[in-house]
């Protein structure tokens, strides 16, 4: 398997608010965008593998979503513009892109494919409508307690809150984060948009009425180890949308290993 990109070009493109977001591109084929999950961008994050893989077959692109990376963060957030990013890289891409999106980068690619974000098929993995936003059936305000620790420069607790709290991990996880330096520091660094995932996530709840309006073939992926709720975020997700097939990746947590995605996209995007 490639190591490293055949070539690889970065830009920086400008979002219709006038952000600027940075994007690397790499192989040749029809457009494929990366959309990236919580934490991640072009230099931390599955994007550089998947797109290292699929160069041969596809002109890959991915991207730093706004906040992180080398990609700017005008205020106020808001979802809507999150949209007109992935848009621009879609424009920058061509036009008529095959769009993959992991985790909340799923979200951010299921809001554009309802606002009419044109795509030719859009494949989703785990997207995290858990429902862990809700205590007891009342909504919890994690956006304010992460505003909270930001506004201290508590990143690291931000990065701990994120994870336990709201994701599930074990506690001892962050404890372990700590001792990987160059992940620890990608994951504080990002921690300004864990507030975006919130918003994006509809506060991890399937909007389902907007799901409804995605008229772009979508292939909805789950991995066989997934937990019971996420596990049922991706039914309820697919049953929702007009044109949606499934598929569960033998062997696969969160963490989905790049060589089965590749197998998955391929044979979707390809037929």
């Amino acid at each position: 398997m490639k190591t490293t990109l055949p070539e690889t070009q970065v830009s920086q493109i400008t979002s219709a608010d006038g952000t600027p977001i940075s994007v690397e591109h790499t192989g040749a084929g029809p457009a494929l965008v990366l959309v990236d999950g919580a934490f991640c961008g072009r230099s931390f994050g599955p994007a550089r593998e998947l797109a290292t893989i699929l160069a041969d077959s596809f002109a890959v692109y991915f991207y730093d979503r706004r906040g992180r990376g080398d990609s700017g963060d005008t205020q106020p957030y808001s979802v809507a513009r999150e949209i007109e990013d992935l848009a621009a890289v879609i424009d920058y891409a061509g036009g008529n892109a095959f769009v993959y999106g992991i985790s909340s980068g799923a979200a951010v690619a299921l809001e554009a494919a309802a606002a009419g974000v044109t795509m030719r098929k859009l494949a989703t993995y785990e997207v995290p409508y858990t429902g862990v936003g809700d205590s007891d059936g009342a909504p919890v305000d994690h956006a304010s307690h992460l505003n909270g620790l930001l506004a201290e420069n508590k990143r690291g607790a931000m990065v701990t809150y994120f994870l336990v709290k709201m994701i599930g991990v074990p506690a001892f996880v962050p404890v372990m984060l700590r001792l990987m330096p160059k992940v620890w520091k990608s994951q504080k660094a990002a921690a300004n948009t864990l507030p975006y995932e919130i918003a994006v996530l509809n506060n991890f709840t399937a909007p389902t009425d907007r799901l409804a309006k995605i008229a772009v073939p979508t292939l909805v992926m789950v991995g066989a180890k997934a937990a019971p709720a996420m596990a049922a975020a991706q039914t309820t997700t697919s049953n929702a949308l007009p044109h949606a097939e499934c598929s569960t990746l033998d062997g696969q947590s969160h963490q989905v290993s790049a060589t089965v995605m590749e197998i998955e996209l391929r044979n979707f995007f390809t037929t």
